[in-house]
Protein backbone atom coordinates (compact mmCIF):
# COMPACT_ATOMS: atom_id res chain seq x y z
CA UNK A 1 0.00 0.00 0.00
CA UNK A 2 2.90 2.49 0.76
CA UNK A 3 4.66 1.74 -2.34
CA UNK A 4 1.41 2.32 -4.64
CA UNK A 5 0.61 5.84 -2.91
CA UNK A 6 3.87 6.80 -3.25
CA UNK A 7 3.91 5.21 -7.22
CA UNK A 8 0.46 7.94 -7.07
CA UNK A 9 2.60 10.66 -5.87
CA UNK A 10 5.64 10.38 -8.46
CA UNK A 11 3.23 9.78 -11.65
CA UNK A 12 1.50 13.23 -10.40
CA UNK A 13 4.76 15.14 -9.66
CA UNK A 14 6.24 13.80 -13.29
CA UNK A 15 3.04 15.17 -14.82
CA UNK A 16 3.01 18.54 -12.92
CA UNK A 17 6.14 19.25 -13.45
CA UNK A 18 6.75 19.17 -17.21
CA UNK A 19 4.75 21.43 -19.38
CA UNK A 20 5.76 19.00 -22.58
CA UNK A 21 6.85 15.88 -21.15
CA UNK A 22 10.07 14.62 -22.94
CA UNK A 23 9.78 11.20 -25.00
CA UNK A 24 12.23 9.39 -21.63
CA UNK A 25 9.51 10.84 -18.86
CA UNK A 26 6.04 10.00 -21.49
CA UNK A 27 8.04 6.08 -21.44
CA UNK A 28 9.22 6.54 -17.21
CA UNK A 29 5.34 7.86 -16.72
CA UNK A 30 3.80 5.07 -19.15
CA UNK A 31 5.82 2.34 -17.08
CA UNK A 32 4.48 3.47 -13.71
CA UNK A 33 1.22 3.71 -14.46
CA UNK A 34 1.47 0.02 -15.27
CA UNK A 35 3.02 -0.78 -11.65
CA UNK A 36 0.41 1.03 -10.24
CA UNK A 37 -2.44 -0.95 -12.09
CA UNK A 38 -0.46 -4.14 -10.98
CA UNK A 39 -0.60 -3.24 -7.45
CA UNK A 40 -3.90 -1.76 -6.94
CA UNK A 41 -5.24 -5.09 -8.37
CA UNK A 42 -3.09 -6.95 -5.60
CA UNK A 43 -4.88 -4.93 -3.17
CA UNK A 44 -8.13 -4.19 -4.25
CA UNK A 45 -9.73 -7.70 -2.96
CA UNK A 46 -8.32 -6.59 0.84
CA UNK A 47 -10.49 -3.19 0.95
CA UNK A 48 -13.26 -3.93 3.33
CA UNK A 49 -15.98 -4.69 0.91
CA UNK A 50 -17.61 -7.41 2.30
CA UNK A 51 -19.95 -8.23 0.13
CA UNK A 52 -17.98 -7.93 -3.04
CA UNK A 53 -15.75 -10.78 -2.64
CA UNK A 54 -17.37 -14.38 -2.32
CA UNK A 55 -14.39 -15.56 0.18
CA UNK A 56 -15.94 -13.26 2.91
CA UNK A 57 -18.03 -15.41 5.19
CA UNK A 58 -19.78 -13.55 8.48
CA UNK A 59 -22.53 -14.98 10.75
CA UNK A 60 -23.21 -14.65 14.05
CA UNK A 61 -23.29 -18.23 16.78
CA UNK A 62 -23.71 -18.19 20.21
CA UNK A 63 -20.94 -21.23 19.83
CA UNK A 64 -18.09 -19.08 19.02
CA UNK A 65 -14.46 -20.06 19.53
CA UNK A 66 -11.69 -16.95 20.23
CA UNK A 67 -8.03 -17.68 19.33
CA UNK A 68 -4.83 -15.09 19.79
CA UNK A 69 -1.92 -15.42 18.10
CA UNK A 70 1.45 -13.42 19.00
CA UNK A 71 4.77 -13.27 18.09
CA UNK A 72 5.74 -11.96 21.32
CA UNK A 73 9.66 -11.11 20.14
CA UNK A 74 12.12 -13.04 22.16
CA UNK A 75 13.75 -10.02 23.87
CA UNK A 76 10.69 -8.45 25.40
CA UNK A 77 10.20 -8.50 29.22
CA UNK A 78 6.79 -6.96 29.38
CA UNK A 79 5.46 -10.54 30.21
CA UNK A 80 2.77 -8.94 32.61
CA UNK A 81 1.26 -6.75 29.45
CA UNK A 82 0.81 -9.94 27.93
CA UNK A 83 -0.86 -12.16 30.42
CA UNK A 84 -3.53 -8.93 31.65
CA UNK A 85 -4.33 -9.04 27.51
CA UNK A 86 -4.90 -12.57 28.23
CA UNK A 87 -7.10 -12.10 31.59
CA UNK A 88 -8.88 -9.82 29.52
CA UNK A 89 -9.55 -11.23 25.89
CA UNK A 90 -9.51 -14.71 27.35
CA UNK A 91 -9.59 -16.39 23.83
CA UNK A 92 -10.54 -20.00 24.27
CA UNK A 93 -7.05 -20.53 22.28
CA UNK A 94 -3.72 -19.09 21.87
CA UNK A 95 -0.51 -19.86 20.31
CA UNK A 96 2.82 -17.51 21.35
CA UNK A 97 6.03 -17.65 18.86
CA UNK A 98 9.53 -16.88 19.50
CA UNK A 99 8.51 -17.40 23.20
CA UNK A 100 11.72 -19.02 24.81
CA UNK A 101 12.35 -20.47 28.47
CA UNK A 102 11.98 -17.10 30.45
CA UNK A 103 8.53 -16.16 28.72
CA UNK A 104 7.38 -20.07 28.94
CA UNK A 105 8.24 -19.35 32.82
CA UNK A 106 6.32 -16.11 33.01
CA UNK A 107 3.08 -17.80 31.00
CA UNK A 108 3.12 -21.17 33.38
CA UNK A 109 0.71 -18.59 35.37
CA UNK A 110 -2.35 -19.10 32.87
CA UNK A 111 -1.26 -22.95 32.87
CA UNK A 112 -4.16 -23.45 35.16
CA UNK A 113 -6.81 -21.81 32.89
CA UNK A 114 -5.78 -23.65 29.69
CA UNK A 115 -5.29 -27.91 30.50
CA UNK A 116 -3.91 -28.37 27.02
CA UNK A 117 -0.91 -27.21 26.55
CA UNK A 118 2.18 -27.81 24.25
CA UNK A 119 5.33 -26.05 25.12
CA UNK A 120 8.40 -25.83 22.94
CA UNK A 121 10.91 -22.81 24.31
CA UNK A 122 14.05 -22.29 22.24
CA UNK A 123 15.99 -19.77 22.17
CA UNK A 124 16.57 -19.48 18.68
CA UNK A 125 13.80 -17.16 18.49
CA UNK A 126 11.73 -20.10 17.20
CA UNK A 127 10.11 -21.13 20.23
CA UNK A 128 6.38 -21.65 20.42
CA UNK A 129 3.77 -22.22 22.88
CA UNK A 130 -0.06 -23.62 22.23
CA UNK A 131 -2.63 -23.22 24.98
CA UNK A 132 -6.49 -24.15 24.91
CA UNK A 133 -9.70 -24.34 26.96
CA UNK A 134 -11.12 -26.80 24.19
CA UNK A 135 -10.29 -30.34 24.11
CA UNK A 136 -7.44 -31.36 22.43
CA UNK A 137 -7.02 -35.07 21.52
CA UNK A 138 -3.95 -35.10 20.27
CA UNK A 139 -0.61 -32.74 19.59
CA UNK A 140 2.67 -33.15 17.44
CA UNK A 141 5.62 -30.85 16.52
CA UNK A 142 6.55 -31.12 13.14
CA UNK A 143 9.71 -30.07 11.44
CA UNK A 144 8.75 -29.49 7.93
CA UNK A 145 12.08 -28.09 6.71
CA UNK A 146 14.60 -28.12 9.66
CA UNK A 147 14.92 -29.42 12.82
CA UNK A 148 15.25 -25.76 15.06
CA UNK A 149 11.96 -24.91 12.66
CA UNK A 150 8.73 -26.36 14.94
CA UNK A 151 5.23 -25.64 13.94
CA UNK A 152 2.23 -27.43 16.19
CA UNK A 153 -0.84 -29.25 14.86
CA UNK A 154 -3.32 -30.26 17.27
CA UNK A 155 -6.54 -31.68 16.76
CA UNK A 156 -9.32 -30.46 18.91
CA UNK A 157 -12.95 -31.28 20.00
CA UNK A 158 -14.96 -28.70 21.11
CA UNK A 159 -17.66 -28.64 23.93
CA UNK A 160 -20.33 -29.21 20.39
CA UNK A 161 -18.65 -32.41 19.64
CA UNK A 162 -17.34 -30.59 16.68
CA UNK A 163 -13.85 -31.67 15.21
CA UNK A 164 -11.02 -28.85 14.67
CA UNK A 165 -7.27 -28.97 13.69
CA UNK A 166 -4.89 -26.16 14.40
CA UNK A 167 -1.76 -25.71 12.90
CA UNK A 168 0.26 -22.95 14.18
CA UNK A 169 3.58 -22.22 12.14
CA UNK A 170 6.54 -19.54 12.04
CA UNK A 171 8.51 -19.90 9.28
CA UNK A 172 11.66 -17.87 9.04
CA UNK A 173 12.29 -14.51 6.70
CA UNK A 174 14.39 -14.01 4.47
CA UNK A 175 17.07 -11.04 6.03
CA UNK A 176 20.71 -10.28 6.68
CA UNK A 177 20.08 -11.70 10.17
CA UNK A 178 17.57 -14.92 9.30
CA UNK A 179 18.02 -16.73 6.21
CA UNK A 180 19.51 -15.85 3.08
CA UNK A 181 16.43 -16.84 0.91
CA UNK A 182 12.94 -17.23 1.34
CA UNK A 183 13.55 -20.76 0.16
CA UNK A 184 13.38 -22.96 3.86
CA UNK A 185 9.79 -19.68 4.64
CA UNK A 186 7.87 -20.81 0.78
CA UNK A 187 8.89 -25.04 1.80
CA UNK A 188 7.20 -24.64 5.30
CA UNK A 189 4.11 -22.71 4.28
CA UNK A 190 3.90 -25.02 0.80
CA UNK A 191 4.54 -28.44 3.72
CA UNK A 192 1.56 -27.69 5.80
CA UNK A 193 -0.75 -26.58 2.51
CA UNK A 194 -0.38 -30.24 1.53
CA UNK A 195 -1.10 -31.75 5.07
CA UNK A 196 -4.46 -29.73 5.47
CA UNK A 197 -5.39 -30.90 2.38
CA UNK A 198 -5.38 -34.57 3.46
CA UNK A 199 -8.00 -33.00 6.49
CA UNK A 200 -12.28 -33.66 5.79
CA UNK A 201 -12.71 -31.51 9.34
CA UNK A 202 -12.68 -27.58 9.70
CA UNK A 203 -8.54 -26.66 9.91
CA UNK A 204 -7.43 -22.97 10.89
CA UNK A 205 -3.46 -22.24 10.27
CA UNK A 206 -2.47 -19.35 12.09
CA UNK A 207 1.02 -17.47 12.98
CA UNK A 208 3.90 -15.62 11.61
CA UNK A 209 4.62 -16.92 8.40
CA UNK A 210 7.02 -13.77 7.56
CA UNK A 211 5.07 -13.18 4.37
CA UNK A 212 2.02 -11.22 3.07
CA UNK A 213 -1.22 -12.97 1.62
CA UNK A 214 -0.87 -11.30 -1.56
CA UNK A 215 2.40 -13.07 -2.38
CA UNK A 216 3.21 -15.60 -4.66
CA UNK A 217 3.88 -18.13 -1.76
CA UNK A 218 0.92 -17.34 0.35
CA UNK A 219 -1.58 -17.42 -2.92
CA UNK A 220 -0.11 -21.37 -3.62
CA UNK A 221 -0.44 -22.13 -0.46
CA UNK A 222 -4.09 -21.12 -0.36
CA UNK A 223 -4.55 -22.87 -4.15
CA UNK A 224 -3.36 -25.91 -2.31
CA UNK A 225 -5.04 -25.83 1.33
CA UNK A 226 -8.34 -24.66 -0.06
CA UNK A 227 -8.46 -22.16 2.62
CA UNK A 228 -10.01 -18.79 2.90
CA UNK A 229 -8.11 -15.73 3.62
CA UNK A 230 -10.68 -13.91 5.94
CA UNK A 231 -9.01 -10.21 4.75
CA UNK A 232 -10.08 -10.63 1.27
CA UNK A 233 -13.05 -7.85 2.07
CA UNK A 234 -12.16 -7.23 5.13
CA UNK A 235 -8.50 -5.39 5.12
CA UNK A 236 -5.10 -5.57 5.63
CA UNK A 237 -5.07 -5.90 9.72
CA UNK A 238 -1.47 -5.16 9.80
CA UNK A 239 0.71 -6.76 12.48
CA UNK A 240 4.55 -5.73 11.50
CA UNK A 241 6.08 -3.01 13.14
CA UNK A 242 3.95 -2.20 15.70
CA UNK A 243 5.90 0.69 16.57
CA UNK A 244 5.78 2.38 12.96
CA UNK A 245 2.21 2.60 11.90
CA UNK A 246 2.50 3.88 8.70
CA UNK A 247 4.92 1.35 7.23
CA UNK A 248 3.46 -1.28 8.77
CA UNK A 249 2.20 -4.23 7.06
CA UNK A 250 0.31 -7.88 7.58
CA UNK A 251 2.59 -11.03 8.10
CA UNK A 252 1.04 -12.49 11.15
CA UNK A 253 -1.79 -14.55 9.03
CA UNK A 254 -4.61 -16.20 9.60
CA UNK A 255 -6.32 -18.98 7.10
CA UNK A 256 -9.68 -21.23 7.43
CA UNK A 257 -11.81 -23.65 5.87
CA UNK A 258 -15.13 -23.01 4.21
CA UNK A 259 -16.83 -24.97 7.44
CA UNK A 260 -15.58 -22.00 9.12
CA UNK A 261 -17.24 -18.75 10.12
CA UNK A 262 -15.48 -15.39 11.28
CA UNK A 263 -17.73 -13.53 13.35
CA UNK A 264 -14.61 -10.97 14.70
CA UNK A 265 -11.29 -10.20 12.87
CA UNK A 266 -8.81 -7.91 14.21
CA UNK A 267 -5.41 -6.67 15.52
CA UNK A 268 -4.89 -5.86 19.49
CA UNK A 269 -2.91 -3.17 21.01
CA UNK A 270 1.08 -2.92 21.16
CA UNK A 271 2.01 -4.55 23.96
CA UNK A 272 5.62 -4.57 24.09
CA UNK A 273 6.02 -7.03 21.07
CA UNK A 274 7.67 -5.66 17.05
CA UNK A 275 4.31 -7.45 16.41
CA UNK A 276 0.53 -6.72 17.40
CA UNK A 277 -1.82 -9.43 18.26
CA UNK A 278 -4.02 -11.05 15.86
CA UNK A 279 -7.22 -11.99 17.09
CA UNK A 280 -10.60 -13.92 15.99
CA UNK A 281 -13.66 -14.65 17.27
CA UNK A 282 -15.22 -17.62 14.39
CA UNK A 283 -17.78 -20.67 14.68
CA UNK A 284 -17.72 -24.05 13.21
CA UNK A 285 -20.63 -25.35 10.58
CA UNK A 286 -20.36 -28.93 10.19
CA UNK A 287 -22.84 -29.24 7.88
CA UNK A 288 -20.75 -27.42 5.10
CA UNK A 289 -17.76 -30.22 3.96
CA UNK A 290 -14.90 -28.71 2.92
CA UNK A 291 -13.92 -30.81 -0.04
CA UNK A 292 -17.33 -30.33 -1.56
CA UNK A 293 -17.25 -26.29 -1.91
CA UNK A 294 -13.53 -26.42 -2.32
CA UNK A 295 -13.10 -24.42 -6.09
CA UNK A 296 -9.13 -23.19 -5.81
CA UNK A 297 -8.14 -24.02 -9.67
CA UNK A 298 -4.92 -25.98 -8.67
CA UNK A 299 -2.96 -27.30 -12.01
CA UNK A 300 -0.20 -28.72 -12.67
CA UNK A 301 1.87 -26.43 -12.49
CA UNK A 302 1.01 -25.33 -9.56
CA UNK A 303 2.01 -28.61 -8.36
CA UNK A 304 5.19 -28.69 -9.81
CA UNK A 305 6.20 -25.27 -8.09
CA UNK A 306 5.13 -26.60 -4.99
CA UNK A 307 7.07 -29.27 -5.23
CA UNK A 308 10.23 -27.50 -6.22
CA UNK A 309 9.51 -24.92 -3.32
CA UNK A 310 10.02 -28.07 -1.12
CA UNK A 311 12.55 -29.34 -2.26
CA UNK A 312 14.58 -25.55 -2.18
CA UNK A 313 13.96 -25.27 1.20
CA UNK A 314 15.02 -28.68 2.42
CA UNK A 315 18.10 -27.81 0.25
CA UNK A 316 18.53 -24.55 1.65
CA UNK A 317 18.60 -25.79 5.05
CA UNK A 318 21.42 -28.40 4.43
CA UNK A 319 23.58 -25.71 2.94
CA UNK A 320 22.77 -24.04 6.10
CA UNK A 321 23.75 -27.20 8.19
Amino acid sequence: MQILIAQVILLLFGILIYNQLPTYILITEALLFLFIINHALLLIPYIPFKNLFRDVKTHKSPKSISLLSFNVYQDNNEYQKFISLINEVKPDIFLTMESNSEWEHEMSILDTQYPYRKKIALENRYGMHFYSKIKVNDCMVNYFMADDLPSIEANLTTANNEKLTFFGTHPPPPSPTEEDTSKERDGEIVMIGKKVKTYDNPVIVVGDFNNVAWSKSSKLFKKISGLIDPRIGRGFFSTYHANYKLLRFPIDLFFHSNSIFIEEFKTLENIGSDHLPLYCRFFIDSKINKKETNDENLDSEDLDEAKEMVEEGKKEDNNRS
